[in-house]
């Protein structure tokens, strides 16, 4: 069971009160879990796609993002660096914040960051039931994408 903190629209943790996940349809108006977003630049100017497990929803889609909840004490820098681990084989110590927003529909507060990295392109890690690809494409071909093939819009702003 994943236990999240509460968070409010300034992206402050609500004290005393916690969520599950699985239950985000319980979570009130105006509360939110922290969601963590990493798009993945290596030196060279491509970027990390990943394709999505067809058990989860957006079934084979890709994604220019690895991420996902941020557990119960973790601040956005430190959930980011564990789902990008996690989700990739890659590991950062350092990310840029690149925006934050909210969503009253998933209850989501997103953080997006930029890792930019000089990592072994074929040392990337799939997370079983996360992923089942990966690829490595430049701006030009992401741009292309369209968005029945590609998920993560919050990211396209981002990708030269």
């Amino acid at each position: 069971m994943e236990i999240w903190d509460a968070y409010n629209s300034d992206f402050e943790v609500i004290e005393g009160m916690t969520l599950i996940r699985g239950e985000e349809k319980k979570i009130p108006a105006g509360v939110y879990h922290l969601v963590c977003d990493v798009l993945v630049r290596h030196i060279d100017g491509t970027y990390l796609l990943m394709q999505r497990d067809p058990r989860k929803a957006f079934p084979h889609m890709w994604e220019a993002s690895a991420g996902g909840s941020a557990l119960k004490g973790e601040t956005p820098l430190e959930g980011a660096i564990r789902e990008l681990r996690e989700e990739t084989g890659i590991v950062a110590t350092e990310l840029v914040e690149l925006t934050r927003s909210v969503s009253d529909v998933t209850h989501g507060a997103y953080v997006a960051f930029l890792c930019v990295t000089d990592c072994d392109k074929r040392s990337v890690v799939l997370q079983e039931g996360e992923t089942v690809d990966y690829k490595w494409v430049t701006g030009e071909e992401i741009k292309k994408m369209s968005s029945e093939e590609f998920l993560s819009n919050r990211m396209r702003p981002y990708i030269q």
